[in-house]
């Protein structure tokens, strides 16, 4: 079976991309460099806020499956909570 990445709803790709930066600030976890510490997380506030800037040209790659895990994680999360409150 193939599977698909497809969205639901394609405006959310905007919105989902930037939780992803601002998660991965929050979590202090360093991204853009190669871990060479060029995303310093002193800043992580602002690189939370930059989120929609580095949408194609932020480096993933350097992060831990555990890193990643945890920001995909949040966001689902943070999906299930905005879910809920909608039920209510």
């Amino acid at each position: 079976m193939a599977s698909s990445n497809r969205k639901i709803i394609p405006e959310s790709r905007h919105v989902l991309n930037q939780w992803k930066y601002e998660i991965a600030a929050e979590f202090g976890l360093a991204i853009g460099g190669a871990g060479t510490g060029s995303a310093d997380t002193e800043f992580a506030g602002e690189l939370g806020a930059m989120g929609t800037g580095m949408s194609s040209g932020g480096s993933w790659g350097h992060l831990t499956s555990r890193e990643n895990g945890s920001v995909g994680g949040e966001i689902t999360k943070r999906l299930v909570a905005k879910a809920q409150e909608g039920l209510f």
